[in-house]
């Protein structure tokens, strides 16, 4: 590690056509380090996009807990060091914000509640991806020949079968048992979800993300290490963005299949964009947002800037509305955080009494899934994913997983519901079916 005290700065320019080749090389150089997190937009053009690609690596220091005030803590690590930082925290760091909840079923990953280092090196390209930037204590010059002289990897995924945490029989009872209680007035929607695994999983995760990467690039992408522990995640959600003052929420509630062709595809996409069901999900948890953020923005600064709007990724459609706000001035960044997480779109509403009835009829432990990865720049600002669609990998055990599944309200159809679970699921465990996608690209 360089003794510099001060990050060294270098800037190059690049040809736009050649910035997928650099993300490459990129995530092959960073193999050699423990401790990492890379962020791709998969040129997903957004007014709300901070970067192209955003890439961490090394760790001068970090924060990490799993009881305690940990927001206030990670408040007080930026204020000393006011530097980039990254990482994460677990769905289940619900349990210190609201004490009364637990989560009693077994770990399978162990990633903390939160994490958050500082790194060593920082690598981005901007939005436009004409310019790469380079940020480090050690020098950037010699960072960037060393990411110019990687190879892009290569190698086969292995051939794996996943297995089901929960049978078609077990799910469906489950939907009708959630639908129950919400005749019943305990909730009026629940997300709810079944874990995939396979055991004695023997993979190389780099070639994982990147193969999962080029066969469903979202804007929300990610690759997280920490020691044994790999995130491979291509999440089309965002949860939270501070750009300045101003909070930016984007939840997503409403999923159809991708057509065969683009006849079938934009019918598909009108009946998602017209339907009352989905549209009731939406605006349930847009609400919830709107709720959550107001607790920490100045009156009436709260709007919803787009609602139900239909975006196309390469499995799915998607229906997503925009929520924003600006953070009242006696508030810190992390007040933003206290007060919405977790993020509605993955519990549902009212969001208590459904973290106790997620607890109560999942059978796996969420962990970092529906948890979230990010970053946060020297000045403040941040940006955060939702993570989903989503493999996790203990090294140590060899124990691959995900999780998938959806909203739940009285009017859901549970076979309809097995089967939008299938097909996020199916995203995930293609890439193990097919022994090309891990090819040179």
């Amino acid at each position: 590690m360089s003794d510099n005290t001060t990050r060294l700065v270098a800037i190059y320019n690049i040809d736009p056509a050649e910035a997928d080749t650099i993300k490459l090389r990129m995530l092959s150089w960073c193999k050699q380090f423990n401790i990492l997190c890379f962020f791709d937009s998969n040129g997903y053009s957004s007014s709300y996009a901070g970067y192209d690609c955003l890439l961490a690596v090394g760790a001068r220091a970090h924060i990490r807990g799993e009881s305690g005030d940990l927001l206030s803590g990670l408040q007080a690590f930026h204020d000393q060091h006011e530097d980039w930082m990254f990482g994460n925290l677990c769905y289940d760091y619900k349990n210190v914000l609201e004490p009364q909840l637990g989560s009693a079923h077994p770990q399978k990953h162990h990633f903390p509640l939160l994490n958050f280092f500082i790194p060593q090196t920082v690598c981005y390209i901007n939005r436009e991806r004409t310019v790469l930037t380079i940020a480090s204590y050690d020098n950037p010059c010699y960072v960037y020949e060393q990411i110019t002289d990687a190879c892009v990897l290569e190698g086969l995924l292995p051939e794996l079968s996943f297995t089901s945490e929960q049978n078609k029989e077990t799910y469906l009872r489950t939907i009708n048992d959630l639908r129950e209680h919400i005749a019943a007035g305990d909730c009026y929607e629940i997300n709810y979800c079944n874990q995939g695994y396979c055991e004695a999983a023997d993979i190389d995760p780099f070639l994982v993300f990147q193969s999962l990467n080029r066969l469903s690039p979202a804007p929300f992408a990610a690759f997280y290490r920490l020691q044994d522990e790999y995130m491979m995640c291509a999440s089309p959600e965002r949860y939270m963005r501070k750009d300045g003052a101003t909070l930016i929420s984007q939840p997503i509630k409403g999923t159809a299949k991708r057509g065969a062709d683009k006849h079938e595809d934009d019918e598909l996409k009108k009946l998602l964009a017209e339907s009352i069901k989905e549209r009731a999900e939406n605006v349930m948890i847009v609400d919830l947002v709107r709720n959550d953020i107001a607790k920490s923005c100045e009156t009436g600064s709260v709007q919803v800037s787009e609602l139900f709007g239909i975006y196309t990724y390469p499995q799915v459609h998607q229906m997503i509305s925009t929520i924003t706000g600006v953070l009242k001035p006696t508030l810190s960044f992390t007040d933003a955080i206290r007060y919405s997480f977790p993020m509605g779109s993955m519990t549902g509403a009212p969001k208590y009494k459904v973290m106790e009835l997620i607890e109560r009829y999942e059978p796996s432990r969420r962990e970092l899934f529906s948890g979230s990865v990010g970053y946060i720049t020297p000045g403040g600002d941040f940006d955060f994913n939702v993570v989903i669609r989503s493999l996790f990998y203990n090294q140590v055990d060899r124990y691959l997983s995900y999780q998938t599944g959806g909203a739940i309200t009285y009017d859901s159809v549970p076979e309809q519901e097995w089967e939008e679970m299938r097909l996020k699921a199916w995203a995930l465990e293609r890439i193990f079916r097919d022994k090309t996608t891990a090819q040179k690209q």
